[in-house]
């Protein structure tokens, strides 16, 4: 089994975690805590964009990615194929794996079109984060799964709040 730390090829679960911050109150303890646990090798930041708005509706813009180039390719190729699989079946396989992994040689999925949606959507003195976070601990856990045999039926998030009202699969 490859380092799971090493390759995006067929990445772990991906969260998508959006934050706003009124007041742009960061306290600088987010970022520290995104390395400790890059550090410890249980995530890997795939795109990371923040965008702080101040009291005159100014904008100062920040990203960031784990992924160097090759990695954000070879990310951007499987996410295309998948993505030409779902749309055009195998015959969509090339073109779609050709088409994301361009998309992602500036190493960022979250575009510019999607960095000015956000800055539009943000009141004066408010700050935003959005992050893709690649959970690498539970991939050998998912790869042992698929080698068994065994298929994956569900995989979600599911908040405190929503833990006593879970449906089963369907």
């Amino acid at each position: 089994m490859d380092d799971p730390f090493t390759t995006v090829e067929n990445p772990g679960p991906i969260q998508l975690l959006a934050v706003a911050f009124p007041g742009s109150r960061f306290k600088g303890k987010i970022l520290p805590e995104l390395d400790r646990l890059k550090r410890k090798r249980l995530i890997r930041v795939l795109d990371l964009l923040i965008i702080r708005k101040d009291f005159e509706g100014n904008v100062t813009v920040g990203r960031g990615s784990d992924l160097d180039w090759e990695e954000a390719t070879a990310l951007g190729s499987y996410l295309g194929a998948l993505a030409g699989i779902a749309a055009g079946g195998e015959d969509a396989v090339e073109r779609g794996s050709i088409s994301g992994a361009a998309q992602l040689a500036d190493g960022h999925i979250f575009d510019e079109d999607y960095a000015f949606r956000l800055t539009e959507a943000l009141g004066n003195d408010t700050s935003a984060a959005v992050i893709l976070i690649e959970h690498v601990w539970a991939k050998p856990l998912l790869e042992t799964i698929e080698d068994a045999g065994g298929i994956e039926l569900l995989n979600d998030w599911v908040q405190p709040a929503a833990m006593l009202s879970i449906e089963p699969p369907t």
